[in-house]
């Protein structure tokens, strides 16, 4: 196949759970499904947390997972700002300008990346490592996988992103 016919491809890899970077993940995906891009996202590490479905709880499988789980709850509701977090009130002050300004919420954006194409594939040996099961993920994500995959499917995208 040549370079002309080949599909257009596009791969994020999603390392962190803090409000400013989970918006960008989901913001560019949105954008390059617009596109009519095939986009992969590969969740890792603390970028799992982000799509821990709301209200889930502790989780883990030993104390030391459920002492993470305790620490770091995840979900959409519970994230964090890298900077000027500011004991809680940062989020909620980006919430309620985003919602002034009528920017989606991460929920919603999720929804449209799902409804989009967009696959999130979560990382196997992060969720194995926080004690995660498939059910304490959001629903729509692809079966977990490891790094191989994330490796094979960035060497057929054009764009790779790490955010």
């Amino acid at each position: 196949m040549s370079e002309v016919e080949k599909p257009k491809k596009a791969t994020l890899i999603a390392w962190s759970d803090e409000l400013d970077k989970i918006y960008p993940v989901l913001i560019l995906a949105t954008t390059a499904a617009a596109y009519d891009v095939e986009v992969t996202v590969f969740v890792t590490f603390w970028g799992l947390l982000a799509f821990k479905k709301n209200g889930r709880g502790i989780t883990g499988k030993n104390w030391m997972t459920k002492m993470l789980s305790f620490m770091r709850r995840g979900g959409t509701d519970k994230l964090k700002l890298s900077k000027m977090n500011m004991g809680g009130m940062g989020p909620w002050m980006m919430k309620k300008i985003f919602k002034a300004e009528n920017v989606p919420t991460l929920d919603s954006l999720i929804q449209v990346a799902l409804e989009s194409g967009v696959k999130f594939i979560p990382c196997q040996m992060t969720m194995d490592a926080f004690g995660l099961k498939r059910e304490d993920l959001i629903d729509g994500m692809e079966d977990p996988a490891g790094a191989s995959t994330a490796i094979d499917v960035a060497l057929e995208s054009q764009i790779n992103w790490f955010i």
